[in-house]
């Protein structure tokens, strides 16, 4: 597919309205990322997506963009909250893959000698890899149901946690009130009974980093960051449950979505099949999917609790010594209900985010009071051999993107290409002569994740930057990795 881009400004470019997009499509890039898309499928996507009912704005594309199910990885739609479209497709199959990071008071030189025995209590403590689970007694249903009801306070309730401001850290506190726990599948409620507090597979990890470098001194000192201090960063999300809900609805739609209308048979991929909002449907979806939401909260807020522990005794030390607290916690994959600035009217959206941040601006009250002077603390992961970044959401965001802003580094490399490059190669010793300890489930894994898959992370959130949607903040490098 061909297209005819305008470019707007240094990083930004339009694809133009034509045929039966309902509205532009909106790329933040460089010239040279620009370049990179051009043999890859995500453009067409982003035009796919301009066809959505009910959607304003602009299909928006972050930096990281790439390839994805129906709507590309790095996208952003909004749709009117009374006649728009709610698209599985928009959320993916992973709801609320998200990231959280941990300060600490500790220092790098408090690990020197004691990186190994971390890492090995971390591997030990949160279950990693495909089908993990155990590691919290399985649930049951009338307890699955009470957790994706309160989701991170569930946790918190139970002493998994950092601080007692832990869920007042995340988005939305860590829970979506229209969760609907009756509406998830004895399937995915099964799936999920014994995942709470599990890391995953793919990209999935758990990081032990190091505060390298502070850009943005008045944000990081209200985000509790100080060079050379520990930080840890989880990024995982509702495990099997979460893609059970994705799978079930979707497979329902694809069967009868052109019955919805016109508008809805006319879609040009398959993939982004959809249901009206107000539709039986719809507000089924919409209930299962905040609640693997909740899920997904509380998933997160029981490693945060089991990695505080597992620090600690490796350390020898109370985990009162550690000074841990969840700086925040952030959604990757979700469809949430906001109110944003529309052609100059404040209307009530749904905003999909499909491998995208919320990147609320300063003094937006729904920021916690902590932040809200600076904004709101937007979580960017890397890959586990150069680095990750915490940016602060700005007023850009919430003129441009819904205050949205780019997820992580974005890959470069299908699986199936990394792995061919790894082969013959020791990852993990690669990343040892780094300075960094990885413990794996195997070597695929570390194949499939190396550097050389993902973009730079760097030249991702220089664009957003530039682009004046995030303010960088600061530069956390990985010292220890687990993954599954």
């Amino acid at each position: 597919m061909t297209l005819a881009l305008r470019k707007l400004s240094r990083f930004v470019w339009e694809i133009p309205r034509e045929g039966k997009m309902r509205v532009a499509g909106r790329l933040y890039v460089s010239e040279s990322q620009l370049a990179a898309l051009r043999a890859d499928q995500a453009l067409e996507q982003v035009v796919n997506v301009a066809h959505l009912p009910g959607i304003v704005g602009a299909s928006l594309a972050m930096p990281d963009i790439h390839w994805g199910y129906g709507f590309p990885i790095g996208g952003v739609a909004a749709v009117d909250a009374e006649s728009g479209a709610v698209s599985p497709g928009g959320v993916g199959y992973d709801i609320n893959c998200g990231c959280r990071v941990i300060t600490t008071q500790l220092h790098v030189d408090d690990l020197r000698n004691h990186l190994h025995a971390i890492v090995a209590k971390l591997f030990a403590a949160i279950p990693t890899g495909m089908g993990a689970g155990r590691a919290i007694p399985r649930l049951s249903p009338r307890e699955l149901g009470e957790l994706m009801t309160r989701g991170a306070d569930w946790a918190v309730a139970r002493g998994y946690g950092a601080g007692p401001d832990d869920a007042a850290h995340c988005e939305e506190s860590g829970r979506l009130p229209g969760a609907e726990p009756d509406w998830v599948s004895q399937r995915a409620l099964e799936r999920g009974a014994d995942q709470v507090g599990t890391l995953g597979s793919g990209n999935h990890f758990l990081e032990v980093q190091q505060v390298t470098e502070i850009y943005d001194p008045e944000a990081a000192a209200a985000f509790g960051l100080r060079t050379g201090e520990i930080t840890l960063m989880i990024h995982s999300g509702s495990r099997g449950l979460g893609h059970q809900v994705c799978d079930e609805t979707l497979h329902e739609l694809s069967r009868v979505y052109a019955r919805f209308g016109a508008d809805y048979a006319a879609l040009p991929d398959r993939q982004l099949a959809c249901a009206p909002i107000g539709s039986e449907l719809g507000q089924r979806y919409l209930g299962a999917m905040q609640a693997a939401a909740s899920f997904a909260w509380a998933n997160r807020q029981v490693m945060t609790g089991l990695a505080v522990r597992a620090v600690a005794e490796a350390l020898g030390l109370p985990e009162t010594e550690l000074g841990a607290r969840v700086l925040y916690d952030v959604c990757h994959n979700i469809a949430k209900f906001e109110e944003h600035v529309v052609d100059g009217q404040l209307r009530r959206v749904l905003v999909h985010r499909k491998g995208a941040t919320r990147a609320f601006g300063p003094g937006d009250p729904r920021v916690p009071e902590a932040y809200r002077d600076v904004g709101q603390p937007v979580l960017i992961p890397g890959d586990m051999g150069r680095y990750s970044f915490v940016l602060a959401g700005s007023t850009g965001a919430m003129t441009e993107t819904f205050g949205s802003s780019c997820h992580g580094a974005g890959r470069l490399l299908s699986r199936t290409a990394a792995l061919k490059r790894a082969r013959g190669r020791h990852i993990e010793r690669e990343l040892a002569a780094r300075g960094i300890e990885v413990l794996a489930k195997g070597p695929r894994t570390l194949g499939e994740e190396m550097s050389e898959a993902y973009k730079d992370v760097e030249d991702v959130v220089d664009v957003i930057a530039g682009a004046g949607i995030s303010r960088k903040v600061a530069k956390l490098v990985p010292l220890g990795v687990i993954k599954g």
